[in-house]
């Protein structure tokens, strides 16, 4: 059995505590002790076998990241659509004149199992070296049967030390091919989730609830076959307009409502009565050049335990910075530094049904944490756009230096 003992790091973050010259020490992958240095350091004088020790040096350890939204799984990118954002078109627009989902959806159809697995293995590496261990992934660019299962088939493929927990989101937008949105969800709910249910490629549906692309009705129609077949629910709601969706994800009893910008007193209520997790995406909203952020502050004093996301995805939030999120959450969603860093672990954990392995720093739990050369915590936050991990570890493994 392989023993590690993590010493000296100037603030160890639970994210429960904050334990100053704090250790940890861990068996076999995961975490035995979490204490002061010179705990970690009376334990090892009883040990017989032999034990690496890791000194940090007077830096910050926390949790690995858990990044609740992603679309990680796609081919190709969308410059195109940003050099028009920086034109001052909007999302809408774009969508209309042929960019937006529909670009990356035809991208996506072209690409073959290996050229999509190997893109999906870079984007993989760029969310390790961000300090993200565990990410939440959703189909969505497919959008027919045989492509929506080749993106989830091709999630369990990927070789990684990235722990990825697949969505099934093929109601993402409707075909062109299709005469209408009903045409499609009937498609969506006879054929696409009893294949996904079938072979076990997702843990999670998810609907894009909107005006343009699925009505509360239609999404309604979705979610509720999909939980007759085992799945449980998130969703992307009250991003572009506030229809309703967050009190429909607290109807059907959902894992979490995801976007949330448009939300009102009403929306929040409804979460709150129903315990559904809001998701905040704000690398989403500065990408759009919006202002429009979710009301964080008031789903925090409402008793939500919010998460914070990075929505990585090729057209509105290209970024898989958990530390530039939970910068932006923050400066422009007012949260404090310890309930942003909260959001990005254990509450993010919580919404995915891994609170029992990952996203604190506790006994019994996967030893999954990054390292960040500074000396406070909040520096994470603090310094934007400049500090990300120095070193990244997954059951106890070096994965990123």
């Amino acid at each position: 059995m392989k023993t590690i003992a993590v010493v000296h790091a100037a603030q160890l973050v639970t994210p429960f505590d904050v334990i100053p010259d704090g250790g940890m020490l861990i068996r076999d992958g995961k975490i035995d002790i979490v204490a002061e240095t010179k705990e970690i350091e009376r334990n090892l004088t009883a040990l017989s076998s032999q034990v690496e020790k890791v000194d940090i040096g007077g830096r910050v350890v926390l949790p690995g990241f858990v990044d609740a939204h992603t679309h990680l799984v796609f081919a190709g990118n969308r410059l195109d659509d940003f050099e028009r954002r920086a034109r001052g078109e909007t999302y809408e627009q774009i969508a209309k004149a042929g960019g937006g989902i529909w670009s990356t959806v035809e991208k996506t159809r072209a690409a073959d199992d290996v050229d999509l697995a190997a893109q999906a293995k870079k984007h993989a590496d760029w969310f390790l070296k961000c300090g993200t261990t565990t990410v939440e992934a959703k189909s969505g660019y497919g959008l027919t049967t045989e492509h929506e299962l080749k993106i989830l088939r091709v999630m369990k493929q990927i070789e990684t030390p990235l722990e990825i927990v697949p969505t099934f989101l093929g109601a993402h937008a409707a075909p062109r091919e299709f005469s209408s949105a009903d045409e499609y969800v009937d498609l969506v709910v006879n054929e696409m989730l009893p294949r996904v249910a079938e072979e076990k490629l997702a843990e999670f549906c998810d609907v894009f609830c909107e005006r343009g692309y699925f009505s509360v009705e239609q999404s309604r129609k979705v979610l509720s076959a999909a939980k007759k077949l085992g799945l449980k629910l998130r969703g992307h709601v009250d991003q572009l307009s506030n229809s309703g969706g967050a009190q429909l994800m607290a109807e059907l009893g959902a894992n979490t409502a995801d976007h949330l910008e448009k939300t009102d007193e009403q929306g929040i209520a409804a979460l709150k009565r129903a315990n559904v997790q809001p998701v905040l995406l704000p690398g989403s909203v500065y990408a759009l050049g919006s202002t429009s952020y979710p009301r964080a502050r008031a789903m925090i004093d409402a008793g939500l335990d919010v998460v914070l996301a990075t929505d990585f995805n090729p057209g509105s939030s290209p970024t898989c910075s958990m530390p530039m999120v939970v910068s932006l959450a923050c400066t422009q969603m007012k949260m404090s530094p310890a309930e942003a860093i909260k959001g990005a672990t254990i509450n993010a954990a919580r919404s995915l049904d891994r609170h029992g392995t990952v996203g604190s720093l506790e006994r019994g739990k996967l030893a999954n944490f990054c390292v960040f050369n500074c000396e406070d915590y909040r520096e994470i936050a603090y310094w934007f756009g400049a500090m990300l991990p120095s070193a990244v570890y997954v059951r106890g493994e070096l994965v990123k230096q």
